[in-house]
């Protein structure tokens, strides 16, 4: 378990990203478990702007900036040269958004991840291409507004974790910044780990998703407790476990502080609520049955 008196804080504060940013908050909890023996390949996204370039970094480890579809093959790279050289005491992190890790570098992180190659992705879903003008991806959830998609988003979110865990990596997790405590555990985790491992943490966007700026962690929160974004964590592709069990809130409660939602009707609401139930049985399904088969 990460434990509070080990705490190195390793980004700087008076970085660029907007007030109330997620992506921010993420990024600080990720680095503060990983520690300073750590490398980041960090890719065009809101990340790569808040993190910033030498000498105006905002981060206290080394990071190389590489381009949008290869954060992964760059992060696997690095790792395999510290190989090579002996360095088996320093971990390599790639970080992209939901852009670079479900649209433009799925292929590559596909690759890496049936190689089993040795590095953590971290995929900070804000669920838009935030950092070029809140654009939907394959991220975006239905009905959700982005400027190209002024009506709502008509496809589902697509499932990328169940993507990651058909690769049969050691370790696949969702986390939270509205749960430090289960994000560096799990971050913590997937570093005494060898090969892919894959973490996905949902980031609320104040400005995407259109709300005040204090109410990210909120949004986090809600997030989980309506059992949108339930934490989970999969091990070899089939070992399912949920290490925080919500209260199973009405989706309503999140979606009322959102403004990107402020255009559904009660019958979309319903809906997405029905959605929401049917995932939530999905995951419990999964693990319930590996329980029954010892696999936990």
């Amino acid at each position: 378990m990460y434990k509070e008196n080990t705490v190195e804080d390793l980004m700087r504060s008076g970085h660029f990203a907007c007030p109330g940013c997620g992506v921010a908050i993420a990024m600080r909890l990720v680095l503060r478990a990983l520690g300073r023996k750590t490398i980041a390949v960090i890719i065009p996204s809101c990340a790569s702007i808040i993190a910033a370039t030498h000498p105006h970094s905002a981060l206290e480890i080394p990071a190389f900036h590489g381009t949008f579809e290869t954060a992964a093959p760059t992060a696997a790279g690095i790792s395999y040269a510290l190989k090579i050289r002996g360095k088996s005491d320093i971990t390599v992190v790639a970080i992209a958004g939901d852009g670079g890790t479900f649209d433009i570098g799925l292929q590559s992180l596909s690759g890496t991840a049936d190689r089993n190659e040795h590095y953590i992705y971290v995929c900070l879903d804000n669920e838009a291409y935030m950092n070029t003008g809140i654009q939907a991806s394959s991220a975006t959830p239905r009905r959700a507004w982005t400027i190209t998609t002024p009506a709502g988003r008509s496809a589902r979110k697509k499932n990328i974790m169940e993507i990651m865990a058909a690769h049969r990596i050691p370790y696949a997790a969702t986390a939270s910044i509205g749960y430090p405590q289960d994000l560096m555990d799990k971050v913590q985790k997937a570093k005494g780990i060898e090969g892919t491992k894959f973490l996905h943490i949902l980031t609320p966007c104040a400005t995407g998703w259109r709300m005040a700026e204090n109410l990210t962690v909120n949004a986090a929160i809600l997030s989980v407790e309506t059992r949108i974004f339930p934490l989970y964590e999969v091990f070899d592709g089939k070992k399912y476990g949920i290490t925080y069990e919500p209260q199973g809130l009405p989706v309503e409660e999140y979606l009322k502080i959102q403004g990107r939602y402020r255009h559904l009707d009660a019958g979309q609401i319903e809906r997405m609520q029905t959605e929401t139930d049917e995932e939530w049985e999905s995951l419990y399904r999964h693990v319930t049955d590996c329980q029954r088969k010892g696999a936990l």
